[in-house]
């Protein structure tokens, strides 16, 4: 006969998506500050407005993530609450496009 399963804990996976999130931002964040960095190096147009363009999908990013951290706190053990498609195209969205121009920065 074999053992029983152990209980699952319904706080864990919460917990793990949260810290997900704020690894994500703080990717995006550093991904931010050093596509400033290298703006502020070349001193084009162009690497100023790529610049002003990552710091608005890091706070498009940082809104998404705050939120699904807050839904993710509030709700009840067990039943965490599903992330919409419209957000999750949205944070992908957000961190493709801020890589690509931390990329471009770059060269």
């Amino acid at each position: 006969m074999s053992a029983p399963a152990p209980e699952r804990d319904p706080g864990l996976q919460p917990e793990r998506t949260r810290l997900a999130w704020r690894r994500t931002t703080l990717s995006c964040t550093v991904a931010a500050v050093l596509a400033g960095k290298a703006a502020l190096h070349s001193g084009t147009a162009a690497g100023f407005a790529v610049v002003c363009l990552c710091g608005l999908l890091w706070s498009g990013f940082l809104a998404v993530a705050q939120r699904r951290i807050c839904a993710l706190a509030s709700a009840p053990p067990g039943s965490p609450p599903r992330l919409s498609p419209r957000h999750a195209a949205f944070a992908t969205l957000c961190t493709v496009a801020l890589a690509v121009c931390a990329a471009a920065l770059l060269f």
